[in-house]
């Protein structure tokens, strides 16, 4: 599947965060993801890593090739790839006083610090905040956590999972009570991580907007639970009215209907008719003009409190048709309708290859093309461009002479103490 190949040159007006440093200290996928971000919008982002394996993310999920996990380079699963790219990569051995102290001198010379140690972590490796801002009071610092730098839960690790469960998510996902294979369920991208990700991002541009009118750099509180809790938006609003606890629906549209998952002839439709018009025209699509004007019917309201007996109707007139003749039919019909796509047909989709949604980098030395998904930043005035995500400790020596001022001779004291591996 060809599609868009990468370039490093900016293309439209210079890049946002253009001269903007970051140094990412963070694992895994909340704190890459965020640091990512800033440097799809131009900023120069540098991954400290640990010697040996580097990132736990390299070790998560699959790699092509199979290839050897102890890898000198590192491993390129496709879990590190994917919330990696453009990055520079430095090894730095922070159990050695020389190595903290280098990342202290890094810390002089940056903008932003992305970090996800557990709370007090940095603190206790001697580089907290209170050091961090008097090296660099303009330093922008923000600590990715699973609960907050403070309270009960503070000190404890999180997870993905243990975050979808403890945050009322699970409790909304999966069969309603009463039906086969009824159980909280999960969803299979790791949210949690994600919506932190992106609200650290946000919290990162918004200081850097308010250090551009005072001067001053701030500490950042990302706590996982904070923003996973606020991501449950309306269900969580719902209770807060007193409209009771949310329970699970399943693949139906708790305030719409018909609104859900239909099987057809060949696989399985979401057919999403939420107004009354749509409503109308399902109904002629499938010759169901019968059920129109029942006044059971009558209302979304109406559908939704009869949901059942209404399905009873559209199944069997479904399940007798194909999905290419149903869809068509349907969106003709101003009725949103879609198959339900494996993740071969979503980059099989003519829209999804419209958009350009994959990009081609060259990580290896031999030039070969990796695959990695495009940003989803659209702007008028500035594209994105890719660089590969690096191979481990890629840029040790360049990164320490650029932004530390190392030279020759300082570099290879650096490898004596076996503070930085090249």
């Amino acid at each position: 599947m060809k599609q868009v190949a990468s370039s490093d040159q900016p293309v439209g007006g210079p890049a946002p965060l253009a001269g903007l440093r970051v140094l990412d200290m963070s694992r895994v996928l909340a704190g890459p993801w965020a640091a990512q971000q800033l440097g799809d919008l131009g900023a120069d982002v540098v991954k400290i890593e640990a010697p040996g394996l580097g990132d736990d993310a390299r070790q998560l999920g699959v790699a092509a090739g199979d290839a050897d996990a102890k890898s000198s380079k590192g491993r390129n699963s496709n879990f590190y790839l994917a919330c990696n790219r453009n990055k520079r990569s430095i090894v730095v051995d922070l159990s050695k006083t020389e190595g903290k102290s280098l990342v202290l001198e890094l810390v002089r010379n940056c903008d932003v610090i992305v970090e996800n140690f557990k709370a007090g972590g940095m603190a206790r490796l001697g580089l907290g905040w209170d050091v961090l801002s008097e090296a660099n009071p303009r330093l922008i610092h923000c600590s990715v956590t699973g609960f907050g730098q403070d309270g009960p839960y503070a000190a404890q690790p999180a997870y993905d999972f243990i975050m979808q469960a403890m945050t009322g998510m699970m409790s909304t996902c999966g069969l309603p009570d009463g039906l086969p294979g009824a159980t909280p369920v999960r969803t299979a991208i790791p949210v949690t991580d994600l919506v932190t990700g992106y609200q650290a991002t946000v919290a990162i541009m918004g200081a850097l907007i308010q250090r551009a009118v005072t001067g001053k750099g701030q500490f950042i509180d990302a706590a996982m639970l904070d923003a996973s809790v606020a991501f449950n938006v309306h269900l969580a609003q719902g209770y807060l009215m007193g409209l009771g606890v949310p329970s699970r629906q399943g693949n139906n549209n708790p305030i719409a209907a018909p609104s859900g998952v239909f099987q057809s002839s060949d696989g399985w439709l979401v057919i999403a008719a939420g107004n009354d018009r749509q409503f109308a025209s399902l109904c002629s699509v499938l010759e169901l003009d019968a059920i129109r004007d029942k006044e059971e019917f009558s209302s979304n309201a109406a559908r939704v409190r009869n949901r059942a007996e209404l399905h009873t109707y559209i199944e069997p007139v479904v399940r007798s048709q194909s999905s290419a003749s149903l869809r068509q039919r349907l969106q003709s019909a101003g009725v949103p309708c879609t198959k339900i796509n494996d993740m071969e047909a979503t980059f099989e989709d003519v829209q999804v290859r419209h958009r350009q949604m994959v990009v081609h980098v060259s990580q290896a030395e031999d030039g070969a093309a990796v695959p990695i998904l495009r940003s989803a930043l659209n702007m008028s005035n500035y594209e994105v461009t890719y660089k590969a995500p690096p191979m481990l400790g890629q840029h040790t020596a360049e990164v320490l002479k650029e932004w530390g001022g190392v030279d020759e001779a300082g570099l290879r004291s650096l490898v004596e103490a076996q503070a930085v591996v090249l």
